[in-house]
Formats: C-alpha cells, structure tokens, sequence
C-alpha cells in the first residue's frame, strides 16, 4: 500500500489534559490550592463543571501522525514515542518530523483552533526548536491562509462562516468511517488518571485515520481525485492497515468499525 516517492502530507491529531499545577500557580497564586482544587474552583467560578480550560494550560499527552505521498497513499501512521509516550519526546519528533519532510503540507481537523498552538506552547515550555515552522515568512505556515496547512474544519466551515456541527465524528460517520467509537475527547483526562496512555494514543490514532479519509474525499471536491480513484485507495488502505494490525494492535478496533460509503 505504501506511497511511492516523498512525503507530501503529514496528517496528524494530539490528546492533551490541563497541567492543574500550573493554572493553581497562574490563576490563584498565593493561595496553595491543590492541582485538582484549582482545576476544580476554575470550573466552579465559570459555572460549568465540564468548562473547557483553555489550551495555554494543557500538555499533550498524544500525538499521532500519517504520512501520506503526493498520490494521497498512506505511507505510514504511528503514535509517537510508543510505548513510553513522554510528553517532551513526542513533541519534539513532532516538530523534527516537520522540519526533516521539508516539502510537507500539515492536514489537520482544527489543528489551528487547538492542535498546532498546543503543540506551538509544549515547543515554547520544552524549549524545542523548528525553523522550518516559527521562522518561515508571513506566507508559511502560521499564515492564515497558507497553502502549507491545511485546516480541514477551516475549510469546509468557509473559513468560520457556518459551524461544522458533528464534527469530524460527523464527517468520518458520513463516509462509512468509525469516527467516534468507545472513548471520546471528554473521557482522555480519566484515562490519564487511570494510566491509560496506550488507549489514549490508540484513540488518537483512530482521530488521525478518520482526518485521513475526509481528508481524501475533500481531495475529490478540488478535483485532484476522481471518485473512483478515491474509492481504491480507501480500499487499499483498508487492506494496508489490515496487514499492520498485528504489530499494531490500536487498528483492529478501527478495522472491527471499517465501512463502506453509500451516499
């Protein structure tokens, strides 16, 4: 199934949780509030016990990414630093990642709105350097409308101008894809507690493939992909990840839910 010839996309998801430390020491200071106290009177005073805390205080705790060849064929996917899955590590192959596939596109699902600014303050926290990023010009890839990014969310949303409701679990369902199977986003901070990194990155995975195949079909609307053509490939994606599902384990989940679209 590999993709011929160089990487030209990198499709990617993260998984953070708040750092309650930090937003104790931030938001109350001088009051030695206990990390879950602080996390705790945070959401109490915005009158939501599930408010979410804004990305500035989260660490990442997941990041997975695909690479994906000029001929939109999966190359690879991975979550970084199995089995340890260090914060500090998985960013900083993250960002040596962007740097080393120097002609890449980043493919994301609101990775402006969230994963690229968590990833862009883990960098700033961890001190990690990727002038193929930070330092490129007003064009690059922190220009809004860049053709080095490509925020999926963005894109369909018109730039902002309608939400998409559903999301990507919406977006992936509609083409026959899992999308959002046993955990969701709400449930990573009790996985965490509990120390299940592993089913941590292997949902972050699924998030990934899920990005991938609306990734595909969006490649139809430009026209870059005839119907047909995007048919095969998902079919030998399918088989591809098939033949890595034993080495790794967090595919056969996604496999079990694989389906086909019927419009």
């Amino acid at each position: 199934m590999a993709a011929s010839g160089e990487t030209r996309y990198i499709v990617f998801d993260t998984e953070s949780v708040v750092d309650a430390d930090l937003l104790a020491r931030v938001l109350f200071p001088g009051e030695e509030l206990p990390p879950d106290a602080a996390l705790a009177r945070y959401r109490e005073e915005k009158g939501d016990p599930d408010a979410f805390v804004p990305v500035t205080f989260h660490v990442p705790i997941a990041v997975a990414v695909a690479r994906v060849g000029a001929d939109f064929r999966l190359q690879d996917i991975s979550a970084l630093d199995a089995p340890r899955f260090d914060s500090k590590r998985m960013v900083e192959l993250f960002w040596k990642g962007v740097g080393h596939y120097d002609r890449s596109v980043l493919v994301d699902f609101n990775g402006r709105g969230f994963d690229l600014p968590l990833l862009t303050f883990a960098a700033f926290r961890y001190g990690l350097s990727c002038p193929r990023y930070f330092a490129d010009d007003r064009f690059g890839f922190r220009y809004r409308f860049t053709d080095r990014h490509l925020d999926l969310m963005e894109w369909l949303s018109e730039y902002g101008a309608v939400r998409v409701a559903g999301g990507l679990d919406l977006l992936a369902k509609l083409l026959g894809k899992p999308g959002k199977m046993t955990t969701t986003g709400a449930r990573v901070a009790e996985l965490w507690a509990d120390g299940k990194l592993a089913e941590i990155n292997a949902y972050c995975i699924h998030d990934v493939l899920d990005t991938y195949f609306v990734f595909l079909r969006t490649r139809v609307l430009t026209g870059e992909l005839a119907l047909d053509v995007e048919a095969e490939i998902v079919a030998a994606t399918r088989r591809w990840l098939a033949s890595r599902a034993d080495e790794q384990p967090a595919l056969r989940p996604y496999l079990e839910n694989f389906g086909v679209w019927n419009a």
